[in-house]
């Protein structure tokens, strides 16, 4: 039965709840739910605790773990925001920020490569396009093996008020999306934007001075030989 967690961009359950939610029905199996900023709604300090030791020492831990283990215990992620001023919410933008180490450049973390994510936003009008992209940049740079993107422009404010065509237009994408995720379950590997930054910073780390303590977590894995952190080559 395949793990899903649903992490929405805001705390009420509009449009782009509904389209996640939709898709997570259709692609059946164990599903779990975080609002932002109910369920966290902490922003980063800046204080580099987690990128000078790990993320247990940010400030926000305490929170931040239940999103955290859920993560990384999912099969499949779903991320979802309205459009706000163009750009993924605050909420959202501000709860992406603490995984900052789980970057490919930082600290690789091989559970990722046997996941699947979908980045979902919709607006009345436009936006959808980058603010699928705010969310779609970490995923695939926490090395997420397949990363899907759904913008819908809904013409409404709510649910109710999406017109019959265009709710025409989410069942189909959602069936389509729900179809590939099923097919594509159960295989390991890094996205190839993930790989490409891992062979940059693999080459850094042994031409250049050592940034600690990423090189030793790179170190300890064996990365910088024949290891990597979608298996071994």
């Amino acid at each position: 039965m395949m793990k899903i967690v649903m992490i929405h961009g805001q705390s009420h359950e509009g449009s782009t709840c509904m389209v996640a939610r939709e898709l997570a029905d259709k692609v059946g199996g164990e599903a779990r739910e975080f609002f932002l900023p109910r369920d966290f709604g902490q922003p980063c300090r800046g204080c580099y605790a987690c990128f000078k030791t790990d993320l247990s020492n940010c400030p926000h831990f305490r929170e931040l773990e239940p999103l955290k283990r859920a993560i990384l215990d999912a099969d499949l992620l779903i991320l979802d925001s309205p459009v706000y001023v163009y750009h993924a919410t605050g909420q959202m933008m501000s709860f992406l920020d603490h995984f900052g180490t789980w970057w490919v450049v930082h600290r690789p973390m091989p559970e990722m490569s046997g996941k699947q994510a979908v980045a979902i936003s919709t607006a009345a009008g436009g936006g959808m396009k980058s603010t699928v992209k705010d969310m779609a940049d970490s995923l695939e740079m926490w090395g997420v093996r397949k990363v899907y993107k759904l913008g819908v422009g809904v013409q409404a404010v709510g649910p109710d008020e999406i017109p019959e065509r265009i709710m025409g237009t989410i069942h189909r994408k959602t069936d389509k999306l729900a179809k590939q995720i099923r097919e594509n379950a159960d295989r390991r590997g890094y996205n190839g934007r993930a790989k490409r930054w891992f062979y940059v910073m693999r080459f850094a780390h042994r031409h250049f001075p050592p940034a600690e303590p990423d090189y030793g977590y790179w170190e300890e894995r064996g990365w910088h030989g024949k290891k990597r952190p979608w298996g071994e080559e």
